[in-house]
Formats: C-alpha cells, sequence, structure tokens
C-alpha cells in the first residue's frame, strides 16, 4: 500500500487480480466480440425489415464491438501489476471508452425495453407510429448525453504513479471530494439506479399485459416479457455489483481519510467492473428475444446451415456409394 501526500490518493497492490482478471477479459474479448459480429452481420445485411428496436440494438453492438478491442490492452495492464505501458493518450481513449459502452449498455436497452413498453402496453400511442427517423434522432441524443457526461476523461490525465508502476485509472481513491470525482461517481451511480427504475415499471406493466390478455396468439407479449427478463438479468448481473461496491468506497470516504480503510473496497470495486464489460458478452443474448425480425433471421440461417450440412454429408455418402466395383474391388 502506498500514499502519496501531495494528491493524497491510496494506491494497493492486488496479485489477486493480476492473476484472475487476464484470463477473464480475454475471455469475455473473444465470446463478445464473436456474438457481436455475428449480431452486426445479421443486422446489417440480413434483416428483412427495420424497427426502432433495431436501430437502438445497432447502436448498441456497434458500442461493444468497439470497446472489446480495449479488453486485450486492460488485460495486459493487469498482467504487469497495474502498469501502464502504451501512454497517456491511450489511457485517456480507453478509458473514455469503458466509460460510454458501460452507459451506452445502459441507455440502449432501456431505449428498447421503453420501445417494447409503448408497443405492447399502449399501442395506440402515437410514439408506435413513429418511424426510424424518430429511433435514430433517439440515438444520436442518446451518443450526446453519453459523450457529454463521459467526454471529459479525454481532457485530463488518469495516470498515478506507484513506485515504479504507472496506474491508468479513473476511480483513483483520493482523499477529499473534488467537483470532477464527484461528477464521475454521480453519473456512475446514476445512469444505473435511474434506468434500473424504467425498466422495472416497464417489466411490471408488460407482465400484468400479459395476464389480463390470456389469448396471446402470436406470443408477442410473451417475447416482450422475455426480453425485458433478459435486461434486468443483464442490469442485476453486469452493473449492480459496480455501482453497489462503488457507493461503499464513496460512503467510506465520508467516514475515513485513511487508505487502509479502503482496501477492501478497493478490491471489490475492481472485481465487480470486470461484470460490467461482460454486458458486451451477453448483449447478443437479448437481441434474440428483441424482436421476431431478429429471431426469426437467426433461426432461418442456423436452419439453412445446418441443412446445407446435411445435404454436403448425404451428398458425400451418395458418392461414397455411387463408386464403382469390379469382382468387389473397388476402382
Amino acid at each position: 500500500m502506498n500514499l502519496t501526500p501531495p494528491a493524497e490518493c491510496c494506491a494497493f497492490e492486488s496479485p489477486i487480480l493480476d492473476q484472475v482478471l487476464p484470463p477473464i477479459l480475454i475471455m469475455e474479448f473473444m465470446f463478445g466480440l464473436m456474438g457481436n459480429v455475428v449480431a452486426l452481420w445479421m443486422f446489417i445485411f440480413h434483416m428483412d425489415t427495420w424497427k426502432p428496436n433495431s436501430v437502438y440494438l445497432t447502436h448498441l453492438a456497434v458500442a461493444d464491438s468497439i470497446v472489446l478491442f480495449c479488453l486485450p490492452f486492460r488485460a495486459d495492464y493487469y498482467r504487469r501489476g497495474k502498469n501502464w505501458l502504451y501512454g497517456d493518450v491511450m489511457c485517456r481513449i480507453l478509458l473514455f471508452l469503458l466509460a460510454a459502452n458501460r452507459a451506452a449498455g445502459i441507455f440502449f436497452l432501456t431505449a428498447v425495453a421503453v420501445d417494447r413498453y409503448f408497443n405492447i402496453v399502449h399501442p395506440m400511442n402515437r410514439i408506435n407510429r413513429m418511424g426510424l427517423g424518430y429511433a435514430l434522432g433517439v440515438s444520436f441524443a442518446l451518443w450526446a448525453l453519453i459523450f457529454l457526461a463521459t467526454g471529459y476523461l479525454l481532457a485530463n490525465e488518469h495516470f498515478f504513479y506507484n513506485g515504479n508502476h504507472t496506474q491508468c485509472e479513473s476511480f483513483n481513491i483520493c482523499m477529499g471530494f473534488s467537483p470532477l470525482s464527484t461528477w464521475h461517481n454521480t453519473f456512475y451511480v446514476s445512469q444505473f439506479f435511474l434506468p434500473t427504475i424504467i425498466v422495472a415499471f416497464c417489466s411490471v406493466r408488460i407482465t400484468w399485459q400479459l395476464r389480463v390478455r390470456t389469448m396471446d396468439k402470436t406470443g408477442k407479449i410473451k417475447r416482450a416479457v422475455q426480453f425485458i427478463l433478459a435486461v434486468a438479468l443483464i442490469f442485476i448481473i453486469c452493473f449492480f455489483p459496480s455501482t453497489i461496491s462503488r457507493i461503499a468506497v464513496w460512503i467510506l470516504k465520508a467516514w475515513h481519510n485513511e487508505c487502509k480503510y479502503f482496501e477492501e473496497a478497493n478490491l471489490a470495486f475492481y472485481t465487480s467492473v470486470c461484470f460490467t464489460y461482460f454486458n458486451s458478452v451477453l448483449n447478443p443474448v437479448v437481441y434474440y428475444f428483441s424482436s421476431p425480425a431478429f429471431s426469426g433471421t437467426f433461426d432461418k440461417l442456423l436452419n439453412k446451415l445446418l441443412r446445407r450440412k446435411e445435404e454436403d454429408k448425404d451428398q458425400m455418402d451418395s458418392t461414397q456409394n455411387d463408386v464403382s466395383t469390379v469382382d468387389n474391388r473397388r476402382i
């Protein structure tokens, strides 16, 4: 543990994180990239009909695909014992992308949940008659909000020197409450709780609608319930742990001003942050439940691929059976 008097910031040795996090981050990178590339391929080349929720999910898939390329750098950072070797500019860009992706994951999933809510609970609302231009406008507005809320990470250096190691962190534990750190923590916490309230409200109303409409012939409401449950699961698994652990650090700062009180909370926070990156792996599962257009296209492509494999196998068997033989000898 090291306390630097001028900045009054804490740095902790975390050998457990240095061993455990790199393989987890690499696995998230591989599986997340595979799922999101397939999702983008389907959105761009195989979607027959586009709806507002398709627009929101495409933006989400783009954000996930971009941020996934940050994870190998983060894995290397932890592998070296939290020592950043790629310079100040790369540090700023990486921290900005990680923060922007967390916000994008929450905001765009919430946007799809609200879209499902209006389609199921208020089918006659004029919002449902607005086209793709409206969805694009909402998407650009969300990106503008995300950039305004996290863009400051590009404007400041985030290095903290602990011995001969250069740490690249946006959540250094420093004593006191500066305006920038206060905003950083406030946005980190509020961007989880406000959308969670919205998603919870949409979940209750859509689920109640399923109970009221016992004859859901098309399965539209049931699919919406499945989607909402998938979103809620992502919120709980990916965003809730890091939010709670960040609140714990914030509360400790109000009570204590010595680094020894923050070591366990610091370990809990950086462990839980890895679950935040896991949303990029789970989001393709949400895409499947988002609309019949996506799941139908996916099922069609999967069946086509399986059928092609069966045809190739049948053709191979037929070729082997047609081999001419003379006196029981193959020629």
